[in-house]
């Protein structure tokens, strides 16, 4: 917004009415009388190009190939490997360069015409007085050629960067500028102490050679996608699961006045998550799906079985006469092996309470069917175990961003009800995992 007093502020428009403009601001809103506004000007990038180009203007388009570009000139068409950087074009410091350059067509004119009138008088031998010079031809609009405004000269490129003598002079104008102003200025102009201080920071920052870290930390964070500008989001984790799994036996032959068995033990556990935004809420939700295992265990075997057969080799020992040869002597490894898995089919939600924060803290639940396969592997005979039910969660996550990528950390507390086999089981466990994710 370019104000009648020559004030600018840079926001997004969040409502308006007849009489007033609400902005939202770096520095929190703004309410603007509609009478003070003189210009509302559009977002405009300067591209710079390799070979020193540079252009300026509206961004229509974007993608991984091309960048499309409105010019003064037209649309241009320019490829993603050409462009060695994009920034926000500064309508304040191009105003400065336009008075600039127009003090300075006022000067040559003046000087123009008075070589003129030196030149006439010395011809006809009269002693002329030089004329005033012509007024400037206006200037330049602030969307003129970009090479007026600014030095078209190749620019310096640091790490990937474009560092210009522009906006370390623009800095150090503002600063100069806030330096110079009173609280009664500063406040009729609207510029807050916030950002005086910001702006006196970013001067300090150019002076002592530091603006380059700034500005590749501020380029890191806005590389990172805004989380309103994505509306899927697929993760993996890997983690670990509590199982207190207990196995009652008591239905088969040697186990009736047993306990019930533990077999289960701390799993690891793979989850693949895939989430699509509400509308544009903080709410996602979508299908999950997660595998873990069921760690090997064992406990003694007492199948009656073993014990008959080895009744029927001394029988038939005895009727061949033949030494005996027991089949399970004492001292055998006489047990039971087990193993197994669990697979979840879940559906699952999370809800972000600060998505656009460096570190997001979220809410997570999903509800979803277990189903539990268990290897029995017996001296004599084994079979498999299955069950299935139920399941709930709830829990919280945190996520941080590297690049483009989310690492984070989750922890929920499940709720399954066993049943059959398993129905002296724990029906809560605890998921702890290590997530990557990704939203685009």
């Amino acid at each position: 917004m370019k104000l009648k007093n020559g004030t600018f502020i840079n926001g997004s428009i969040t409502s308006q009415t007849e009489y007033t403009l609400n902005l939202s601001t770096p520095y929190g809103p703004v309410v603007l009388n509609q009478r003070e506004v003189e210009a509302i000007l559009p977002d405009k990038h300067r591209v710079h190009l390799q070979g020193g180009t540079q252009l300026v203007g509206v961004i229509l388009d974007l993608d991984e190939f091309n960048l499309k570009l409105q010019t003064d000139s037209g649309v241009v068409n320019i490829d993603m490997p050409q462009i060695v950087s994009v920034e926000v074009y500064d309508y304040e410091q191009g105003e400065e360069a336009q008075k600039a350059i127009a003090q300075k067509q006022a000067a040559q004119a003046q000087a123009a015409s008075a070589a003129t009138a030196a030149q006439a008088a010395a011809q006809t031998g009269a002693n002329a007085t030089a004329a005033p010079g012509a007024p400037a031809a206006g200037g330049l609009s602030f969307d003129s050629d970009i090479e007026k405004v600014f030095d078209a000269k190749k620019p310096e490129i640091v790490n990937g960067q474009v560092q210009t003598v522009q906006e370390i002079s623009a800095a150090e104008i503002r600063a100069q500028r806030a330096a110079q102003m009173s609280e009664e200025e500063a406040f009729l102009k609207g510029i807050r102490p916030t950002e005086e201080k910001a702006i006196a920071q970013t001067a300090e920052a150019a002076r002592s050679g530091k603006l380059d870290k700034i500005k590749k930390a501020e380029a890191k964070k806005a590389a990172r996608p805004k989380d309103s500008n994505t509306n899927r989001y697929f993760s993996i984790s890997v983690g670990g699961q509590t199982n207190d799994l207990k196995l009652n036996n008591a239905e088969r032959k040697g186990f009736e006045n047993t306990a019930a068995y533990d077999v289960g033990g701390t799993s690891v556990r793979a989850e693949a998550t895939l989430l699509w935004r509400l509308k544009s809420s903080n709410l996602w939700l979508g299908p999950a799906v997660a595998i873990s295992n069921i760690p090997n265990g064992s406990f003694d075997d007492k199948d009656p079985a073993i014990e008959e057969a080895n009744q029927a080799e001394i029988a038939a020992a005895a009727a061949a006469g033949r030494p005996v040869n027991l089949p399970y002597p004492p001292g055998s490894d006489l047990s039971v092996d087990t193993s197994g898995q669990l697979i979840d089919l879940m559906v699952k939600g999370h809800y972000y309470f600060n998505p656009d924060s460096l570190f997001s803290v979220y809410f997570t639940a999903l509800a979803g069917y277990r189903m539990l396969s268990l290897n029995y592997r017996g001296v004599i005979q084994g079979e498999t175990l299955n069950n299935s039910t139920f399941i709930a969660a709830g829990g919280l996550g945190v996520e941080m961003w590297v690049d483009d990528l989310l690492l984070g950390l989750e922890v929920q507390e499940f709720y399954s009800p066993y049943s059959g086999d398993f129905k002296d089981s724990s029906a809560a466990n605890t998921v702890a995992s290590l997530k990557f994710s990704w939203k685009f």
